[in-house]
């Protein structure tokens, strides 16, 4: 079963997370410097915040596969309907290693699909879910290094 991704960037991180630790009654799963992330049950998402990026506000939202099979279902999904995406395989972003696909709607809004291969010890910022719309469009993706 699919997981609903949010990545919101934050001004302030540990009054985002006390906010957001009060709002899912529930502490987060990860938590690092720059970043924090809840794993939530009800409702099943994948909700994370940061610090690092020049915006504020959402950064991008995904949908989470359990596995392999269920990514290239995405995948499959979207490239059926003719949408532009761009795969990775191995991106490290977030304290994770994850093979992923992302793609822009058509409001400018960065959508990532992403399984989790293994958890790794740096944030490594992906550069382009922070790309004005514009650039996203420009790119046809974000978060490709």
């Amino acid at each position: 079963m699919k997981r609903f991704h949010v990545h919101v960037a934050v001004n302030d991180l540990e009054q985002s997370i006390r906010f957001y630790s009060a709002l899912f009654g529930a502490e987060p799963a990860v938590t690092k410097p720059d970043y924090a992330k809840w794993m939530l049950e009800d409702p099943r998402i994948n909700f994370a915040i940061s610090n690092g990026s020049g915006k504020r506000g959402i950064d991008h939202l995904g949908l989470q596969a359990e596995n392999a099979d269920e990514l290239e279902e995405i995948g499959s999904r979207l490239a059926e309907a003719d949408v532009s995406t761009t795969a990775q395989k191995g991106a490290n972003c977030c304290y994770a290693k994850s093979d992923k696909y992302w793609t822009i709607d058509p409001q400018g809004v960065a959508w990532e699909s992403f399984h989790t291969l293994d958890s790794v010890p740096m944030y490594d910022r992906d550069t382009r879910s922070r790309a004005a719309p514009e650039e996203r469009t420009k790119m046809a993706a974000c978060c490709a290094k």
